[in-house]
This record gives C-alpha cells, structure tokens and sequence, in this order.
C-alpha cells in the first residue's frame, strides 16, 4: 500500500519536514530558524502561523501539493500520560498539551499543525511515541509533596526507536531486555526501559534531571522559589528561562557544538568545567536508574546529537560502564520512526489508538488517581 505523508518534528530551533510513500522517503529538509526569529516569541505556541508558513513554503518549493498528502503526522507533545504506541491527534490532545499542565515544548506546534491540516484537506492527523509516557512505575509517580506527580515527560519517539533498534542488533527482543538510554542533545533524558516499558524517566521536556544544551535540568528548590518571586521575571519568563534558554546556553551563550568544542581545544578553562559538569550529571543519572534494575542491566545506549561528540560520550563511559556494556548510537531516527509507525497503523499491522481511551486506561491502573486523597495539599485549607 502507497500512502502518502508528510511529517514534521519541531525542535526548539528547527523544524523538520519530511515525506514518505510508505515506507520510503521522498525528501526530508530540516528547516533553521534563527534565534533573533524565534526569540520575539515568549511561548512556543505563539510560533504557530510562523512556523506554519514556513513549512509551507518548503513544501512549495519541493513540488508538493498539500491535497496529495494521506495523513499528516508529527512528533507527539506534552500530553497526559498514555501508554506508548499509535495515536489519532484529537482536540482534546491538543487542550492537553497547549494547558501548560505537562510542560511546554515546541512539539506541540507539530500536533496543531498537522490536525490544521487534516481538517481542512479531510486527512487523518497521527502521532506515535508521543513524549509523554503512562508506564512508569507507582513509585517512580511520587514526588515527595502530594498534588505534584512527577510524569513521563521525555524523548520517548527517539528513545524507542534506539531500543528496537538494538534489539535487533543484539537478537534479543525488546520486551525481554533491561535498558538506560540517555537522550543527549538540546535536552536530555535518561530511561530505565525494563522489557518494553519504561518505568522511570526524568521529566526531561519540562527541564528536570540533568542540565542539558538548552535546559537548566533539576535546580535547588529553595534558590528556584527565591528567584520566582524576586519580581524579576515573570511565570512565562522563569518558565522559559529553565526550559531553552538554562543550562549550557545560560553559562556559555551559545549551544553550538563546533563552538564549544573549539573553545575546550584553545584551554577555555570555563567552557571545559561546564562540559564536564554536564557528563558528570548524566553519569549520575545513569547510575541511579542502575538501582531501579537492582543493578541487572542488559545495556546503555547513548543517542541524540551530544552521541556525535566522543569526547563528551567518553567523559560519561568511563563513570558508568562498570554498571552495563555502552553502545553508541549517534543522532536520532524520529523521522523514520514516524513514518514506519504511521504505515504500521495505515496498512492494519498496529491499531490507531484512541487518546481519550488510553489516558483512561493509565489512570484505572493507579491506585494513586483512583484515590483523591492523594492529592491532599498543603496550601489548601
């Protein structure tokens, strides 16, 4: 079966755009925006209609016509949990991840996009993998002060396409292996996959684990109130500045990969310290999901930009491989996991899951949302 998509993922600072016929691809062009473009814009949604355009106009220029296309597929965003797999974007998903409630990340632009679209051609708007995962453990939900859950907020599309990739390079089934994976790029996210689910993750898409190119990762909380209510900056602002303007850009203002590499081999002190704390912080990461396994780890797998860099990558192996054997597998495969999920569902191989029903279907299994005492807080009287 032809069909035909076309598939976006937005990043903080790009857009990709890509279409397949099946499961081939056609053309795929990563669009970069400028920093002084997107920088007028305070919230990622606000960048809409621009990026929109964009995306347009390289359509355009690639000799597409926007009514040849099946199906309009992009990267999932800030939704509440769901399991993993093949979902329909709806209004309601869109609600959910536009509500500020389960962080804010650009790919919620692609999902708004992409369902635009379907309504005004009568297409059908998928995601796969979305970014946020239903499946960790109870205990991992805990955050130490009730009305705070902590979610599965993370790369979850790149995260599993690497897994089933190295299921197949080991010959070992996915649902049968015990995996770290360490997203590494603008944002960074360490998973325990155990057996096909991953059952604890940092909220990477909402800054929390370790600091990253472009996020701040988990702060001090009392340093973090003070700063919130300095008067300083706003709820958007504070909310911005942790989550694409923090981490390695706040220390060394740029996220430039050559730069920064160029400034460690000319002894920049400063720049090698930042890098180096970074490493240190993943590291950590890593080895406290090791004690989620107890210890009994079939593999760690580096991915994402930050993989390309072996300086960085070994600075990060030589902490943690006495935990796990390392493989490297650099970049990302989002693109084509789009695309082979949405022809899985198209061709019947995968069912297109309902969003409604799959939120549904996490909160029966837990006891902590059937029970509202729980959600006790200390600032309600």
């Amino acid at each position: 079966m032809n069909a035909r998509m076309l598939i976006m993922n937005m990043g903080s600072t790009s857009t990709k755009v890509a279409v397949y016929n099946g499961e081939e691809m056609v053309w795929k062009k990563t669009i970069d925006h400028p920093r002084e473009d997107i920088s007028r814009y305070l919230k990622y949604m606000d960048q809409c209609e621009y990026r929109k355009e964009k995306i347009l106009e390289l359509v355009r220029e690639n000799g597409e016509k926007m009514e040849s296309f099946d199906v309009f597929v992009s990267r999932g965003g800030t939704i509440r949990p769901i399991p993993g797999g093949i979902f329909k974007i709806c209004k309601q998903m869109l609600e959910d991840s536009q509500c500020g409630l389960y962080g804010d990340h650009p790919c919620n632009l692609g999902g708004q996009i992409a369902y635009d679209w379907a309504q005004q051609y009568d297409r059908e708007a998928l995601t796969v993998d979305p970014e946020i995962c239903g499946e960790l453990c109870e205990e991992a939900i805990f955050s130490g002060l009730p009305g705070i859950e902590r979610l599965g907020s993370f790369h979850n599309l790149n995260q599993r396409a690497i897994a089933r990739k190295y299921a197949i390079d080991s010959g070992i089934p996915y649902d049968s292996l015990n995996l770290i994976i360490a997203h590494m790029g603008g944002g960074t996210s360490v998973a325990a996959h155990a057996k096909g689910k991953v059952i604890d993750v940092n909220n990477a898409l909402a800054g929390d684990g370790p600091f990253a190119l472009e996020r701040s990762g988990g702060l001090p909380v009392g340093s973090l109130i003070e700063l919130c209510y300095s008067g300083c900056y706003s709820k958007e602002e504070m909310k911005r500045i942790v989550n694409g303007r923090g981490g390695v850009y706040a220390y060394l203002g740029t996220t430039d990969g050559r730069e920064i590499s160029k400034r460690i081999e000319e002894r920049d002190q400063k720049t090698e310290l930042v890098v180096r704390a970074m490493a240190y912080q993943i590291a950590k990461e890593i080895g406290a999901l090791s004690a989620v396994f107890r210890g009994k780890v079939d593999a760690i797998l580096f991915t994402a930009g930050l993989a390309h860099w072996d300086y960085f990558v070994n600075l990060i192996k030589e902490r943690v491989e006495f935990i796990a054997p390392v493989h490297v597998y650099p970049g990302e495969d989002e693109m084509e996991s789009l695309a082979k999920g949405t022809y899985r569902a198209l061709i019947g191989k995968e069912l297109r899951q309902d969003y409604v029903e799959g939120v549904e279907k996490i909160e029966r299994s837990r006891i902590v949302n059937r029970d509202t005492s729980w959600f006790w807080h200390p600032a309600k009287k």
